[in-house]
């Protein structure tokens, strides 16, 4: 099987379908990327590929070229996983997608199933089996499906062999055959259904996701504001079978570009088709203020930003990735640098991708190290590694005694005890029982 574009997802899933045991060309017009994939290096950060990448290299079973032709060319079942950017109007920008499909159809020679693993809009299919017919030699056969990817950036091979479900969308039983045999071996739940469904079911996902996130941290500053807390509400909203616990996590909202773009084209489409989702418009309006409302958080715990240093630990929109796009820490330290502030900075693995963006921030080798000379810590991504800083250390190279935690890391009464004032998202800074 061929895989049209071996970025994040692309990469990913070529690596994992080998793994599984088939035969996959991975194909890319980046030389840089595909270099370094022929040798076995992850351009990006996601732990535990790189070893699955060059176990599968050596098999024979996992290649990455440059010609996107001789990928077709060699391969029965096509993967597309073009990345789409958003268009100022918020629509996807398809461009990317329109020329690599018209080389599939040039490359064919006879019948393929083409099948979308990119995150792509409702009745894209249907605009794609008219390109293809309008593109394929005479004779030359397709069939087109869906398949989803459902994966978390940190967590994308935990997630492609252990899925809660793979999400097949196909019109005739053939695909569906075909599908189901390439997939089987994961053994998870396949739901079976059409094309435009299962594009539909990946923005819906995402953007309900989005949508629990955001209404969390809707509660929490409620919790602020009545004594309630929102570590217990969340708790006991996830109890309901009906809700689930997961993404009831308060906090400074979600970053990076996955749920941002996937609620811009489901708007879109609703906007196409006279719908309103006024629900999905609000849900990013919150987010956004809980950026703003963290930095002023943050100024008001020392008073004035004017001349103040302030330690950020964690920079990825995530734990386990390195990714920077739409980080809320990006938002975050902006804000802080136009009221006058200094940043010192530490994060596991998004240093490096992070020095690019922001330059004037001084970048540390540890946590205790970036709160030397700091007036407050605040604290962005829930890294592990945060568990277990030591605090011991940190009060002795450090006068800082204020923590603002935009993760609710941290038990706000042993943060007290050890000498902290502790400030988190909708929770009170302590409440013993009497």
């Amino acid at each position: 099987m061929a895989i049209i574009g071996s970025g994040y997802v692309g990469t990913v899933t070529g690596t994992c379908l080998a793994e599984m045991g088939h035969h996959v060309i991975c194909a890319d017009i980046n030389e840089a990327r595909m270099h370094k994939l022929q040798l076995g290096e992850v351009p990006f950060y996601e732990p535990g590929l790189e070893t699955l990448i060059r176990t599968n290299l050596e098999s024979g079973r996992l290649m990455f070229t440059t010609d996107i032709a001789e990928a077709v060319s060699d391969s029965e079942v096509v993967f597309l996983c073009i990345g789409t950017q958003l268009l100022p109007s918020g629509k996807p920008d398809l461009s990317a997608l329109t020329k690599a499909v018209k080389e599939i159809a040039a490359a064919m020679d006879g019948y393929r199933l083409i099948v979308e693993k990119s995150t792509l809009p409702v009745k894209t299919g249907d605009w794609l089996k008219q390109m293809l017919q309008n593109e394929l030699k005479k004779g030359v056969t397709f069939d087109l499906a869906a398949v989803p990817q459902f994966l978390r950036e940190g967590q994308a091979v935990q997630d492609f062999m252990h899925p809660d479900r793979v999400v097949i969308g196909a019109d005739n039983q053939q695909a569906v055959d075909t599908l189901v045999g390439i997939y089987r071996p994961i053994n998870a739940p396949l739901f079976i259904t059409d094309i435009n469904s299962a594009e539909l079911i990946k923005h819906a996902t995402n953007a309900y996701l989005a949508m629990k996130i955001s209404f969390v941290n809707s509660m929490a500053h409620i919790c602020e504001k009545t004594g309630a807390d929102i570590t217990e509400v969340a708790k006991g909203l996830g109890m309901d079978r009906r809700i689930a616990p997961d993404f009831l996590n308060a906090g400074i909202g979600y970053g990076g570009i996955f749920f941002p773009k996937d609620i811009s084209a489901l708007v879109n489409i609703a906007d196409e088709f006279h719908i309103n989702l006024d629900l999905l418009k609000t849900t990013e309006v919150i987010n956004r203020y809980q950026r703003i409302n963290f930095i002023e958080r943050i100024e008001k715990s020392v008073k004035s930003l004017e001349g103040k240093t302030v330690c950020i630990w964690g920079l990825a929109y995530r734990p386990n990735t390195d990714d920077m796009r739409d980080a809320p820490s990006l938002t975050v330290i902006r804000g802080l640098q136009n009221r006058g502030a200094k940043i010192r900075a530490y994060d596991p693995i998004a240093m490096v991708n992070t020095k690019e963006i922001l330059p004037d921030a001084v970048y540390c080798k540890d946590p205790v190290e970036a709160a030397e000379g700091a007036d407050v810590i605040a604290i962005l991504t829930e890294w592990n590694e945060f568990n277990y800083v030591n605090f011991k250390k940190l009060k002795e190279i450090s006068d800082c005694r204020v923590i603002v935690d935009g993760r609710n890391l941290y038990n706000p009464l042993r943060m007290k005890n050890m000498g902290f004032t502790y400030i988190s998202v909708g929770r009170q800074p302590v409440k013993p029982l009497t």
